[in-house]
């Protein structure tokens, strides 16, 4: 058995769970946030059979793509009082990050 440990963008989460929710897996959802942007991110834990692993991973990368969004480098609050502003830059954001974990032992009750 193993489990499946993604991190997805706030804007991701309906999607991928709606996807993950018609294929008949079943997860975990936990609210969390990190990365470069703070932004809000969703933890999903999905104990799957060795055999399901790519087609849990392909319903995420199905239902998850990176893309642009413009920010600005320093929030506005971290800024020195009178300092130059940048313009916004464009990052990538959104997609998925998993990470795969052999279970030694699952229990249900």
């Amino acid at each position: 058995m193993k489990l499946v440990i993604t991190v997805v963008h706030d804007r991701d989460k309906n999607r991928i769970t709606e996807a993950l929710l018609r294929n008949g897996m079943k997860f975990t959802k936990i609210g969390s946030t990190g990365g470069f942007l703070r932004e809000g991110n969703v933890t999903l834990l999905i104990g799957v059979d060795d055999g399901e692993v790519d087609r849990v991973i392909n319903v995420i990368g199905e239902s998850c793509k990176t893309r642009e969004q413009f920010v600005n480098v320093l929030p506005p609050d971290a800024a020195p009082v009178g300092s130059f502003m940048p313009s916004p830059v464009k990052v990538l954001v959104g997609g998925a990050i998993l990470f795969v974990v052999d279970v030694e032992r699952f229990e249900r009750f």
